[in-house]
């Protein structure tokens, strides 16, 4: 249990230096406020990617079982919100608010097509 807790925590620290500065992991201003200022950001944006993952895999198990995939217990177990390859954490963004509430829609996994709709996460 300590391991797996540990694992949890390493996932989260590795997902956290990802996003902070580029991969370079330093605190850039020279005065505690600021230091402080630059650590809330980083909590703010690590939320957000995990709100994000929380979401979409939400979804996505839910489309898994509505196909008639068998989702486990053992199955959810294994799902972290904590994983970020598909994360765009370079370049330009752009945050706009959807005609209509809601999530983007899911890429087909039969078709191997991944959907572009000019958004980046």
């Amino acid at each position: 249990m300590i391991g797996a807790q540990r694992n949890v925590t390493e996932s989260r620290h590795r997902l956290a230096r990802r996003i902070f500065f580029g991969q370079r992991g330093e605190l850039r201003q020279h005065y505690r406020e600021g230091m402080e200022d630059q650590l809330g950001a980083l909590g703010l944006a690590l939320n957000a990617v995990v709100l994000f993952n929380s979401l979409y895999i939400d979804a996505a198990v839910k489309q898994l079982a509505a196909d008639g995939f068998p989702v486990t217990d053992e199955l959810l177990a294994r799902l972290s919100p904590l994983q970020y390859d598909h994360i765009n954490f370079l370049g330009r963004y752009t945050f706009t608010r959807p005609a209509a509430p809601g999530l983007r829609q899911l890429n087909d996994p039969h078709t191997g097509d991944e959907t572009d709709n000019g958004e980046d996460e």
